[in-house]
């Protein structure tokens, strides 16, 4: 769970003036440069120049990218130290980047990177410090997944927008363009200057277990346009954003966190439906790419992964794509990846076909010496690492890290959740919640004739950063808006007795709210539903993940589709139910009907409104 205290390390001192003279002298090639370095080439020569001086050992710690526990770079709390001693033989952020001179960092709640904005920026300059000032020292690029929705590292109280299928059923390439530039400028006050994200995987299986409503949708145009405006907010704002996961992860019904998938698709089909997002993402110049551990047979059928597949990553990528920027890994402690070859293999075999970055190894020091042996055996040559090494320095350049390595607590506080960006993720979440179902016009909900509110359902662990539960977030957001609403937590299992106590409530209320998760022909969900409709009270669904919940519940007059429970989502949607604002959005996948899954219920592009 994200840890939502406020306490800080402290505010961010100025960096010292020897610190400031670190961040210059690693990279003196670069010192005589002007204000800002672009991928020109009087730079690509001073860059060069600088890739000539490093060691060998250096060029290696450049190409990975790694979790590390701590809130601080140099005292975290000693469960974070015996956590990293653990997994990584060192103490602290500044042990590890001193040791293996790594070229990234990615921050997780869960490994207590992000308890809160201020204490984020001053991780974030704790690590610059840290590698700036050794021998040659390099800035970090610092990297994080907030895919917003149901995939966030950093919360409240910084700004959290609608995930990607709740953006597609907007449809609004303006919205998407501004979540991109809100988001970017508060990453980057923090110290994040690349984020993994926007999710280019079409989704075209229900089934999947991992892509999803991360996905925009299952109209690769749609995908693409949408993909392509993220990705010119989040750069238009100093962020490199990364398109995920190439070649595409939307058609499978495994997860590559713990097994190996499949796709089956044809060329032809992966050209049609796989790759117009990446095409786009490229078009739009994006920074990373980043690669799926996954099987793809028509495109490589040697039985490899994507991310150790030269003829996918260099062959089709950048080849065909024409695409010379970052490719980063998923990460390589993913099962997907781990499958045919053992940890020491893997990062060698990801270069050889083609990638830049090594992101987050099981164990960085087997995975180091194995890069670093490589090139001592001939297997890798020098050469092909300096060609990773520019394209991760060119980035570093491109977003200002060789010029302004740090970030201050005045920038946190002008840009990190404030007023206007918090309103804005309220006006683009009212144009994506999406109304499917509405039987005598039940919805807008009155409050004269039902005033008092019933809100029952799944309530799933919060995603990071977010108030939760969700059935809580909606009763509350409900009495704000003029009902007398109350909350009962039924579970996305609810037994016999828990579904019996819900319908008692019930029965004491004038209307219930039910918040769907998943909900399968044999789930509790569905039963308690259908009991909740048979007392004669109005039920309201509203599903807070998947939009294919309405095909298992044809008893309910009224149903919305919100795509997440995060708090921005659910408090829209209570401003539709209770008609503050009209429902716009628009389904970006296909609803199948539940007793014939060939037949299709709600089209692409359904949706009703008031």
């Amino acid at each position: 769970m994200h840890d939502t205290g406020t306490g800080s390390t402290g505010s961010t001192a100025q960096p010292s003036r020897r610190t400031v003279l670190a961040a210059t002298a690693g990279a003196a090639a670069l010192a005589t440069a002007g204000p800002a370095y672009s991928v020109g080439a009087p730079d690509d020569q001073r860059l060069h120049a600088l890739v000539a001086r490093m060691t060998l050992e250096e060029k290696v710690g450049q190409l990975f990218v790694m979790r590390v526990y701590g809130h601080s770079a140099t005292a975290p709390d000693q469960a974070d130290i015996d956590a990293n001693l653990k997994e990584i033989g060192v103490r602290t952020a500044a042990e590890l980047v001193a040791k293996y001179r790594v070229g990234g960092i990615i921050y997780f709640a869960w490994a207590h990177n992000t308890r809160e904005p201020h204490q984020i920026a001053d991780l974030s300059n704790g690590i610059q410090r840290a590698s700036l000032e050794l021998p040659r020292g390099l800035p970090v690029l610092i990297s994080t997944d907030q895919e917003h929705g149901i995939v966030a590292r950093v919360g409240r109280p910084a700004t959290l927008f609608p995930g990607a299928m709740a953006v597609g059923a907007g449809g609004s390439r303006s919205d998407a363009r501004s979540l991109g530039r809100i988001a970017g400028r508060e990453l980057r006050a923090m110290g994040i200057r690349q984020d993994y994200s926007p999710v280019a995987d079409v989704n075209v299986n229900p089934a999947n277990p991992v892509i999803g409503v991360r996905s925009f949708g299952a109209d690769p145009k749609a995908v693409a346009a949408l993909v392509a405006a993220e990705v010119a907010g989040y750069q238009g704002s100093g962020v490199a954003a990364t398109a995920k996961h190439f070649p595409g992860h939307g058609d499978t019904n495994v997860d590559s966190h713990t097994g190996f998938p499949t796709i089956t698709h044809s060329r032809e089909l992966w050209e049609k439906l796989d790759a117009p997002p990446f095409r786009a993402a490229i078009a739009a110049g994006i920074d990373s790419i980043m690669t799926a551990h996954l099987m793809v047979p028509a495109l490589d059928d040697s039985g490899d992964p994507a991310t150790l597949s030269r003829p996918i990553l260099t062959g089709i990528l950048r080849e065909r794509l024409g695409y010379d920027g970052v490719v980063v890994t998923d990460s390589l402690g993913m099962e997907g990846v781990r499958t045919k070859y053992g940890d020491d293999r893997v990062p060698v075999l990801a270069l050889k076909a083609g990638v830049d970055q090594l992101l987050n190894p099981p164990d960085l020091d087997l995975a180091w010496h194995a890069v670093l042996e490589a090139v001592r055996s001939g297997e890798l040559t020098e050469a092909r690492l300096d060609e990773s090494v520019l394209r991760i320095l060119r980035l570093k350049t491109k977003l200002g890290l060789f010029r302004a390595p740090y970030v201050s607590q005045e920038g946190v506080d002008r840009t990190v959740g404030t007023r206007a960006h918090l309103a804005a993720a309220d006006r683009i979440a009212e144009r994506t919640t999406t109304l499917l179902v509405n039987e005598g016009r039940l919805l807008p909900l009155s409050r004269r004739r039902y005033p008092r509110v019933l809100v029952v359902g799944a309530d799933p662990a919060s995603p990071s950063g977010t108030t939760g539960p969700p059935t809580g977030v909606l009763a509350a957001a409900l009495t704000g808006l003029g009902f007398t609403a109350t909350a009962l937590s039924t579970g996305t299992a609810p037994s016999a007795a828990t579904i019996a106590r819900a319908v008692t409530a019930a029965r004491d209320a004038d209307a219930v709210v039910a918040a769907t998760y998943n909900v399968t022909a044999g789930s509790g969900q569905k039963t308690l539903v259908e009991q909740l409709a048979a007392t004669g009270r109005p039920v309201v669904a509203v599903a807070i993940r998947n939009p294919y919940d309405v095909a298992q519940l044809p008893s309910v007059p009224a149903c919305l589709a919100a795509y997440s429970w995060t708090d921005v989502e659910l408090r829209a949607a209570a401003r539709v139910i209770a008609g503050r604002v009209a429902p716009r959005g628009k389904l970006p996948v296909p609803v199948q009907r539940a007793d014939d899954p060939e037949q299709v219920l709600y089209p692409i592009g359904y949706g009703l409104s008031y």
